[in-house]
């Protein structure tokens, strides 16, 4: 901006020449810069009125629209702002194979209470009392007239009881919106599905999480919002489950078990179809462990994958499976079993005197201890773990429960002789039924390792070749030998040629030794055995046949009838058709020509 000068020098010469004022020039121009100050200065405070102008109009506007929807929306309490991790509540369903439900989501409340803006403190408190008679009334009495501010009532409500508080009109008492597991089936598949519980809480919501079986072991899995709420499909079949459950629960009581556990399962895949174990609970109403005392007997405790035992007779079928493989054997070597057997000051013999000798496959149709315990002395102790280790029997079982990692086989602390001979008729180390079910599995179809699963359909990983095809079809048909000529004749059901080994080993005392009276019985089996698809395990506790005369405790008396009954009432289930076994052709007598 060029500034023009008050008094101009040509101006004033000007002026002076004609005889004028020439202050009056520079009055003029002082006039005239100050109209133009003014005249900027107007322009610049009309341009900061319409700035302002315009601010509190879009201010305006924007609160007036803000109260337009508030006054269009249902009124809600304030809540409680928080910079923490929001909590997730969403949790998917649990399926069976068929797509039943097992677990579920229900929206339900929680309660909870304000003392400082309760109207009646004492009034409140025996109401509360009256609806929930758990409640401890003058703990509530304490809690509302101190001095806390906020405390937790009842995690859960049912909808009565709701509307039961709602008429207490006390403005002190709230609802916090929650979304609880519901298991609608209640006992069925406790132990698979294990139960969930409350983790982070707020008022408006609370985290659901796994505590026990396949709800803690797939916990992330079922609350990853990235899975969009998919369901987890077990390969369980609840109408198998729910049919071997109660032949097991009858068989229990009938024989005055402490306790049973049943797994039926796919051969080829390693798929669990059913799997049991009793007594159990209700995953609605878990039930708190065991601070003292034996494990086992807490209803929450898994017999099936937990439970290790000696498994007795059972693991005959291995030591010949592996003599088989090594070629050591064949179905018709004779094998001595002069009993009893003498191993420096031990003594090992057989129920019965069976003779001096006996074929490979009677050793295993009769259960002749001195005749299994000979052909481990073939095979070594070395060669026998290597066979054991490579079936999964010095490791926890791979399957989805949360339990699974305790269920570890105890193994001796040194593998001598003696230990080759014991464990070679099921004695000197323990294992769980899950690992007897995955070694008959291998028997079962062709000599292929399986890793028991509880996940329908997920491709299964082809396990280790430890038999040969031919091998395993010779160790079925010793085992259809038990259940028509041998132990576990009460175990054939017409059309499903059952194949299995009964095992009857006695309890360890605590401080070392056998009972005598309190067993671990066992029916490992396979069906159909012309052409084997399921596995079943039938394991029974301190069970006792009181029919006869006398008690009988053997495996043959208690766990055997009861698989049969599985089999009978599940294999239809399954869908498979009977299919008649073709007679003997010498038992056939020709009366007419």
């Amino acid at each position: 901006m060029i500034r023009t000068p008050l008094r101009p020098l040509a101006r004033i010469l000007d002026a002076r020449a004609k005889g004028e004022n020439p202050d009056a020039i520079e009055r003029e121009n002082i006039r005239l810069r100050g109209e133009a100050t003014r005249d900027r200065a107007r322009a610049r405070a009309e341009g900061r009125l319409l700035v302002m102008a315009a601010l509190f109009l879009a201010g305006f506007v924007t609160v007036g629209t803000r109260m337009g929807m508030l006054a269009a929306v249902e009124p809600q309490e304030p809540q409680l702002a928080s910079s923490g991790e929001a909590i997730l509540a969403q949790r998917a369903d649990i399926l069976d194979r068929n797509g039943r439900v097992l677990a579920t989501n229900l929206v339900t409340h929680a309660l909870y209470a304000q003392p400082m803006m309760m109207v009646d403190p004492v009034g409140t408190a025996d109401k509360l009392a009256g609806i929930f008679p758990d409640l401890d009334r003058d703990r509530l009495v304490r809690d509302f007239t101190g001095g806390r501010k906020f405390l937790w009532i009842k995690k859960k409500i049912s909808p009565e009881q709701m509307q039961a508080v709602h008429d207490i009109g006390d403005p002190g008492l709230l609802f916090g919106p929650r979304e609880m597991r519901l298991y609608p089936n209640g006992a069925l598949a406790a132990h698979i599905m294990g139960g969930a519980s409350f983790g982070r809480e707020g008022v408006d919501s609370a985290e659901v999480i796994g505590v026990a079986g396949v709800e803690k072991a797939f916990d992330g899995w079922l609350r990853d919002p990235a899975n969009a709420g998919a369901p987890l499909r077990l390969s369980i079949d609840l109408t198998v489950q729910a049919a071997m459950e109660e032949v097991l629960y009858g068989g229990m009581k009938l024989m005055d078990a402490k306790g049973a556990t049943g797994i039926l399962m796919e051969v080829a895949t390693g798929e669990i179809v059913a799997m049991a174990s009793l007594p159990d609970f209700d995953p609605n109403n878990r039930p708190a462990p065991l601070t003292k005392g034996d494990a086992s007997d807490s209803p929450l405790f898994n017999r099936a994958v937990q439970g290790v035992y000696e498994l007795g007779s059972t693991f005959k079928i291995f030591a010949v499976a592996q003599a088989l493989e090594m070629g050591l054997v064949n179905p018709q070597t004779m094998i001595e079993t002069k009993t009893p057997m003498y191993f420096g000051k031990h003594r090992i013999k057989d129920y019965r005197n069976y003779g001096p000798q006996l074929t490979v496959t009677d050793v295993i149709a009769k259960s002749s201890n001195v005749g299994t315990a000979r052909i481990a002395t073939m095979i070594g102790g070395e060669a026998q773990q290597d066979f054991l280790r490579r079936m999964g029997f010095f490791e926890s079982t791979k399957v989805e429960l949360a339990e699974a990692p305790t269920g570890r086989p105890l193994l001796p602390p040194r593998w001598g002789e003696l230990v080759t001979l014991t464990v070679s008729y099921g004695h000197g180390m323990s294992a769980s039924p899950l690992h007897l079910a995955a070694g008959y599995a291998m028997l079962a179809n062709g000599g292929r390792r399986v890793t028991p699963t509880l996940i329908h359909g997920a491709a299964p990983t082809p396990g280790e070749q430890i038999i040969r095809p031919e091998v395993a079809r010779q160790a079925v048909d010793m085992m259809r030998k038990v259940v028509t000529e041998g132990t576990a004749s009460f175990g054939e059901v017409a059309g499903y040629q059952v194949a299995g080994k009964t095992g009857t080993a006695e309890k360890p005392k605590p401080g070392g030794g056998y009972w005598d009276e309190r067993n671990i019985n066992t029916f490992a089996s396979v069906f159909p055995a012309s052409d084997p698809k399921y596995v079943l395990i039938v394991s029974m506790d301190e069970a006792v046949d009181t029919s006869g005369s006398e008690p009988r405790r053997t495996a043959g008396w208690t766990a055997v009838p009861i698989a049969a009954e599985v089999v009978r009432r599940t294999a239809p289930l399954l869908g498979l058709r009977p299919v008649p076994e073709p007679a003997d052709p010498e038992a056939i007598t020709l009366v007419r020509n």
